[in-house]
């Protein structure tokens, strides 16, 4: 079904189904019981049966995130990340003066050994990870190495945000860190980068009620509440396997996106071959944001590494550049695009130096 139908059809099964004056009316923050039904059911495929009480309806993942660094931390803890890791958790974090530590990383994810030394010196609030198809990186953390950052997060008592928007993107994998750790991990899952970016509802599974309380009392300090419409939206599609069909569809054109990056970029090319981004390391000529602003004199937009840079000992570290394979809609335009920019790869800077400002 085309989405624009999908849509109409959503709505209109909203529109049927719900009282109009509730849709457009304050509710309390979290989720009505339906919705929060609806989580469960999301986040099946990851924990099996779960108890609806314990997931919380987000306003997206960002606010979540958010929601936990004021839940679970105080003002100057420490939060331990990827050397390349999520803008937005730099932006939530510096806003509400949480100093962000970079903890080494190899091609499986974070070190172990380099977590429990970070714990013991730095005594952090938390440790963020974006364990399935990592953004930028598009690292997936195998399982053993989930299990290892599992023991270490217990062993030394800390909290882990686990942001984890691509693992029903992923082809077969590894269980959620919260699995292994389930009393120490906070598990997000959102429906914008599976589904639609405008769909702006996450999960948040936080086991312990008090934290949950916790989490819920923070939340309400910046976002009281999903649009009711919004997450009506998200339980219809949830509930009568539109969201399902939907997401088999992303998931087909980003494999499909993968196969055309790895053929148009050849040996450059080292994603995993699904979820939306790859993470493309450039020969030694080029830097990452001086061939960001040469691809963005040929209309092209990449993002550098040092965009992703979580410390000030991460920053330049890593000369790569992150591409988005779903930011343009036809298929054909992302095909030029990668043309235009495979072409710019294989020739020097000071070819350009003229046209880059």
């Amino acid at each position: 079904m085309d989405f624009d139908d999908l849509l109409k059809q959503g709505l209109s099964q909203v529109l049927m189904r719900a009282d109009a004056a509730l849709l457009m009316n304050y509710h309390l923050g979290g989720g009505s019981d339906s919705d929060r039904k609806a989580g469960a059911q999301w986040l099946e495929p990851m924990f099996g049966c779960l108890d609806s009480e314990q997931v919380v309806v987000c306003p997206g993942a960002q606010a979540a995130i958010a929601a936990l660094i004021l839940a679970l931390t105080e003002p100057g803890d420490a939060i331990l990340a990827e050397p390349a890791s999520y803008p937005g958790l730099r932006t939530a974090a510096t806003q509400f003066g949480r100093p962000i530590i970079a903890v080494e990383a190899d091609e499986y994810g974070m070190v172990p050994e380099m977590l429990e030394q970070a714990c013991r010196q730095h005594k952090p609030g938390l440790v963020y990870l974006n364990p399935t198809l990592q953004n930028p990186t598009a690292i997936t953390i195998p399982v053993r190495r989930r299990q290892e950052l599992a023991s270490i997060a217990k062993r030394c008592n800390v909290r882990i945000v686990e942001d984890d928007p691509y693992w029903l993107l992923a082809d077969a994998p590894p269980p959620p860190i919260a699995t292994f750790a389930p009393e120490q991990a906070c598990y997000i899952s959102t429906l914008s980068k599976c589904l639609t970016p405008g769909l702006r509802v996450a999960f948040v599974l936080i086991r312990d009620p008090h934290e949950r309380e916790r989490f819920l009392v923070a939340l309400r300090s910046f976002a009281l509440m999903v649009a009711p419409l919004t997450a009506a939206l998200a339980t219809q599609w949830i509930l009568d396997g539109s969201a399902a069909g939907l997401m088999e569809g992303v998931r087909k054109e980003a494999r499909l996106r993968h196969w055309m990056a790895r053929d148009i970029l050849a040996g450059r090319y080292s994603g995993a071959g699904d979820g939306l981004h790859v993470w493309l390391e450039l020969p030694g000529y080029w830097s990452a944001s001086q061939l960001a602003r040469a691809a963005d004199s040929e209309g092209i937009a990449v993002t550098p590494a040092e965009a992703f840079a979580t410390g000030a000992t991460s920053s330049g570290s890593v000369n790569a550049i992150r591409i988005s394979l779903g930011s343009i809609k036809d298929r054909g335009r992302l095909q030029a695009g990668l043309q235009r920019l495979s072409h710019l790869l294989a020739r020097r800077p000071e070819s350009f130096s003229a046209a880059v400002v």
